[in-house]
């Protein structure tokens, strides 16, 4: 009766037959494997018991595969791919990333569309929905990604995956299946609302799906009616339970509603009597975190060692964004205790990321780190440089960001980071800027101080774009090279930048624009990272 399968992706391929589309046996059984290591552990949005042998058994005839599996197969080829390096993709398939994963997202865009997934309530086909999306992250602007996000989210709201009262009627495997699906999504939202527009994210206490219980996939199957005993040690699913709790801590704070929604802050007022401040909540919750799961992970095993940092993360945000929410008006109302406070908060956040980032052992889970920047601590440490270039606590701001440069951009290429697809990028620019203006600060004061590491990765980063900038000149005589600012261009997230998508990227750093002038940059305290791509 109403035709809806042009609605997203506009229309199909002509002459496209989807079977042709697949990885050659080898290769789906490769990609399966890559996925158990890379992925499941992170997400845990399928079950591996049941849905392998189904895997093998599509992969025997990929000509009559049931369309939602086939989704589903899909969106894991396209996820998988994003965690690997460029070396192992060419080993698997003979090209590089881009170029792999571009033809399984054709592919899954068929298969979805096969699927009839605007209408459709099953859940395999909206997980398929939402990997395929998590792949579209490293290539494509927030804010078409976010309206994207809006669709999986309605979709997923519309089948009740976001009620308790839904997912009880189900089987204990499927209503687990449809909670762990749920706060991927929610937490996937946020993270692209964060560099988008923050009020339109889903983390907000609206709605009553239960956080993922820690068990492991073999003690669930298909014929239990009653969940199973949550694990008394760690589960295969110890990440996605974790960062669910932090998710559903941050719905509930009220550092994060007063930007979101202050109104929401009435839905959970706390109970009588309770009238602990939102620092000692933050700290009885890392008491709970700390004793119920990080006591019994061992850093030694990947799993246990990405949990373990990525908790420590999320608490150093948490509290700095209560510093950022509950400060002074302004720098020069608060003291040089009050303003150490600050840059010590913003210096955990990058140590701590750090410490994700330095790792070989979690090499396969670095795909979401790099979702992760923590940009709001790198702002809040050189706009206090420029103000207090020969502070105590100066030299160990520079160290912090040095480490953290050198972890997330040394050898860009080695750690397979899917966002950096060219060398040219106005994020760059804006951010070389900001730390070279606190640097000059330093100098003029110290003119014989030795440079930090991240003053010379970026110098050097300049003279390479440089000299590629003026290769591409001299194979283009006359093309304009320079960037231009228009009221066309597009802007980075909520930091009031912004850059023509065309332009090629500057040979200089670009001037700060006057919003990060002082320490009050205008900036959400929700924004973390917000950038179209993290790509230098």
């Amino acid at each position: 009766m109403y035709r809806s399968e042009h609605l997203l992706f506009c229309s199909r391929a002509a002459g496209v037959e989807l079977s042709t589309l697949h990885p050659s046996q080898a290769q789906i059984f490769k990609l399966w494997q890559s996925y158990l290591e890379n992925i499941d552990p992170i997400l845990k949005l399928t079950h591996t018991p049941t849905l392998q042998a189904r895997i093998i058994d599509a992969a025997s005839d990929v000509t009559k595969i049931e369309p939602n599996l086939e989704a589903l197969m899909f969106g894991i080829y396209c996820v998988t791919i994003n965690s690997l390096d460029q070396d192992e993709c060419r080993a698997v398939f003979g090209v590089s990333r881009i170029d792999a994963i571009r033809g399984y997202q054709l592919g899954a865009r068929e298969a979805l569309l096969n699927c009839g997934f605007l209408k459709s309530s099953n859940r395999e086909c909206l997980t398929a929905l939402h990997l395929y999306l998590i792949s579209l992250k490293p290539e494509t602007d927030p804010r078409a990604l976010s309206c994207m996000l809006s669709t999986a989210v309605r979709i997923a709201q519309r089948i009740g995956i976001d009620s308790e009262v839904m997912n009880a009627r189900h089987s204990a495997l499927e209503a687990e299946l449809r909670r762990r699906l749920w706060w991927s999504l929610v937490l996937f939202d946020s993270r692209i609302a964060e560099m988008t527009d923050f009020k339109t994210a889903t983390l907000i206490p609206t709605w009553d799906c239960q956080t993922p219980r820690s068990v492991n996939d073999f003690s669930l199957r298909n014929e239990m009616k009653t969940p199973p005993a949550e694990s008394s040690t760690t589960s295969e699913a110890l990440f996605a339970v974790v960062r669910s709790k932090l998710g559903d801590f941050t719905r509930h704070s009220p550092s994060h509603l007063d930007f979101v929604n202050p109104v929401m802050k009435y839905i959970v007022r706390k109970p009588p009597g309770d009238s602990c401040s939102e620092l000692e909540d933050i700290a009885k919750f890392e008491s709970m975190l700390e004793s119920k799961y990080l006591s019994q992970c061992d850093p030694q095993i990947p799993l246990h060692y990405m949990t373990i940092w990525w908790v420590r993360v999320f608490l150093a945000k948490t509290r700095f964004g209560h510093y950022l929410a509950t400060r002074l008006a302004g720098p020069e109302h608060e003291n040089s205790e009050q303003r150490d406070t600050g840059l010590a908060l913003a210096r955990t956040m990058l140590d701590s990321d750090t410490m994700l980032m330095r790792s070989d052992l979690i090499k396969g889970f670095r795909w979401l780190i790099y979702l992760h920047f923590p940009f709001p601590a790198y702002i809040h440490l050189v706009q206090d440089l420029k103000q207090r270039p020969l502070s105590d606590h100066a030299d160990l701001a520079w160290q912090a960001m040095s480490d953290n440069c050198s972890a997330r951009f040394l050898d860009i290429y080695a750690k397979g980071n899917p966002y950096d697809t060219r060398f040219k990028h106005p994020f760059f620019a804006m951010f070389s800027g900001l730390v070279l203006q606190a640097w000059t600060a330093r100098a003029a004061v110290a003119p014989h101080a030795e440079p930090p590491l991240i003053i010379t990765q970026i110098k050097q980063r300049l003279a390479s774009v440089m000299e590629q900038e003026t290769q591409l000149a001299g194979e283009a005589v006359g093309s304009d090279n320079g960037i231009s600012y228009t009221s066309e261009s597009m802007d980075l997230g909520n930091m009031g930048l912004h850059y023509s998508a065309t332009d090629p990227f500057p040979v200089a750093p670009v001037q700060v624009p006057t919003s990060f002038n002082g320490m009050q940059w205008s900036w959400p305290v929700p924004n973390w990272g917000a950038m179209p791509e993290q790509s230098w």
